[in-house]
């Protein structure tokens, strides 16, 4: 078993490990520790991993099945459909629909019947200053609230569009139309109970428009109390990336944003693994929601 450092990288949520080189086998032993670590912090941020894409699925296969990230075919990297390309670079001669990928906070593939279980991100290229992500406990946005705020979400439902994520109507009016056709709206649990940890965690997002039985009108309110609270400063980390970071968030009890804090000019080029969860939703129909 190699030996393993863990280093806390903000109060809220994350946590750096050390002696893990990614480029080799991850033995029992040391698997299992990072695998602790990960539930322990939410976040975890290995330096200095440059890896192949078949180093990185490899890995990520350890953590569960992989998506295939058939809804977003053509930013797959060629010849690895489980590793999607997030990036501002051209891809097949055209602009890259994902360069704006993650503008608002957001758990990843909350918008389908199986929101993502985790996500693997590696750094390829970064701008000189700025292309941060920032991510939040959700545990401790919901064991902050009051027992009454509780009591009122242990109920309820949301409604997760994917027409609500942040420029979406910015990229290509075909590619989004079959993006809508593939995940109509779903609704999920307010409160989540996460199934390693046992812990309950707010499931909300900016990707969110309503409760389930309520007006659009009566739940934006609540969602945006809920948003704000989930992100308050106490309990969010951000992120600095530099070249070769491997990051990996658990998005059953975190959210992120990715931040447009950079010269688009400059190149942002990452590599996502996926994770699929648990099958959690259920198609919303609003016609029988009443």
């Amino acid at each position: 078993m190699a030996t393993i450092g863990i280093r806390r990288l903000s109060n809220g949520l994350g946590a750096e490990i050390t002696g893990v080189d990614l480029r080799q086998p991850v033995d029992d032993s040391t698997f299992a520790a990072v695998e602790k670590a990960w539930h322990d912090h939410l976040v975890l941020l290995f330096r200095g991993q440059d890896i192949t894409p078949d180093q990185h699925i490899a890995f990520s296969r350890r953590l569960g099945e992989l998506d295939q990230h058939g809804s977003n075919p053509r930013y797959r990297l060629d010849d690895y459909p489980e590793i999607l390309q997030i990036t501002n670079l051209k891809v097949g001669g055209k602009p890259s629909d994902t360069r704006n990928t993650g503008r608002n906070w957001h758990s990843d593939l909350s918008y389908t019947r199986h929101p993502a279980k985790g996500s693997l991100l590696n750094c390829r290229q970064k701008p000189d200053v700025g292309g941060d992500t920032m991510f939040t406990n959700m545990y401790m946005a919901y064991e902050t609230l009051s027992e009454r705020m509780k009591a009122i979400l242990e109920d309820l439902w949301a409604v997760h569009d994917v027409s609500l994520v942040a420029g979406i109507g910015e990229r290509d009016p075909e590619k989004t139309a079959e993006m809508k056709r593939l995940s109509p709206p779903v609704a999920h649990p307010v409160v989540r109970v996460h199934p390693d940890t046992g812990r309950k965690a707010l499931f909300v997002s900016q990707r969110v428009r309503s409760f389930v039985g309520m007006t659009e009108a009566e739940s934006r309110p609540i969602l945006d109390f809920l948003c704000d609270h989930a992100t308050s400063h106490e309990f969010v980390y951000r992120h600095q990336w530099q070249v070769h970071d491997l990051l990996m968030w658990d998005n059953r009890c975190t959210m992120h944003l990715a931040l447009a804090d950079f010269d688009q000019s400059q190149p942002r080029h990452m590599l996502r693994t996926t994770l699929l969860g648990e099958p959690i939703g259920r198609l919303y129909n609003e016609a029988q929601a009443a």
